[in-house]
């Protein structure tokens, strides 16, 4: 079991004769069958990649690399946990709250979702369509891509990129590249449980969560200062909350992203309920393009079936903090 784990430890720790690690048994052995069968599903080149923590302790009960450590057609040995990936939309939810917190907008607040031109730079939707007049709620839930690029606009790229170190992760730019309005649609890289951390921090309204690296009894990074104010992240949570289950899921209560990388190399579920948060990815190891793979078809029911094959006992999700209201339309 956690053959990418047990490496990680011996290699760390190499003259020990015993690790200790924060997985349950019963957790990890669910997520690797749920891994399993995904491999077998989408064929032969693709790998699967999953991790549940617990946003209370920081503890990671359990992660799973790849389908099949010893399978060289997908290169199970690679940790694709760790492993710097395009984020796709998942960033989109951080950029929403920080817009919440400087009172750009409110989840009523209707936005234009047509073509735009960004000093040149000009997003398009993943359906190529556009909805016109939309709530912000609405543009979230429906990861329109335009609305935004325009509330990164608002609340800049700087702001951006301090949160997502806030809560922990480490986003990677090309070479003597700096931040532009690209990196909220998923320009820049991180690993899974990077995001992992991040979505763990709206988890919590708005607290840094330290994960535990899996093999000792410390924090891998120290807590660090608030991600979002409750209110803002609180807000989030309501509407990533009332996405429906995908296709063929069996409901549960957890406020989720899915988000596809450019040239659909990269699937990612990311979500939580009111202790656990949950992640996925799936594609290739080698960065080859899969096309059809998306994160609403894709991962999003890699992630319900393994929430529920976790064992773990479903918590309800946050109620609203001090001072967070939804106005009427």
């Amino acid at each position: 079991m956690a053959p990418h784990l047990a490496e990680t430890a011996i290699v760390k720790y190499p003259d020990a004769l015993r690790h200790q690690v924060t997985l349950k048994r019963r957790v990890q052995q669910g997520l690797e069958e749920v891994a399993r069968d995904a491999g077998r599903r989408l064929g032969p080149k693709l790998s699967v990649a999953i991790m549940i923590a617990d946003m209370r302790s920081g503890e990671i009960l359990g992660e799973v690399g790849s389908p099949d450590f010893f399978d060289r057609n997908r290169s199970g040995f690679v940790d694709m946990l760790r492993v710097p990936r395009s984020p796709g939309s998942t960033l989109k939810p951080l950029i929403y709250g920080i817009a919440f917190e400087n009172g750009v907008v409110a989840q009523n607040t209707i936005m234009e979702d047509r073509p735009a031109n960004f000093s040149g730079y000009r997003p398009r939707n993943f359906d190529s369509a556009y909805q016109g007049d939309v709530t912000v709620r609405d543009a979230l839930q429906m990861s329109l891509n335009v609305p935004a690029v325009q509330l990164l606009e608002a609340v800049g790229t700087p702001a951006l990129f301090s949160r997502l170190r806030r809560a922990g992760a480490e986003p990677v730019l090309p070479k003597a590249e700096t931040p532009g309005l690209a990196t909220g649609l998923g320009g820049l890289g991180l690993s899974l449980k990077d995001l992992v951390q991040l979505f763990a921090a709206i988890g919590t309204t708005g607290s840094a969560v330290s994960l535990y690296d899996g093999v000792n009894g410390k924090p891998s990074e120290p807590v660090r200062s608030a991600v979002l104010p409750p209110q803002a992240a609180w807000q989030i949570i309501d509407i990533l909350g009332g996405i429906p289950a995908p296709d063929g899921a069996a409901p549960a209560p957890i406020a989720y992203k899915t988000g596809t990388s450019y040239g659909y190399r990269d699937a990612w579920s990311i979500g939580f309920d009111g202790r656990h948060v949950i992640g996925v990815w799936v594609g290739r190891p080698d960065n080859a393009p899969v096309p059809g793979i998306t994160g609403g078809g894709t991962a999003a029911p890699i992630l319900f079936e393994a929430y529920h094959r976790s064992g773990l006992k479903p918590t309800p999700l946050p109620i609203p903090p001090s001072g967070a209201v939804i106005l009427s339309k």
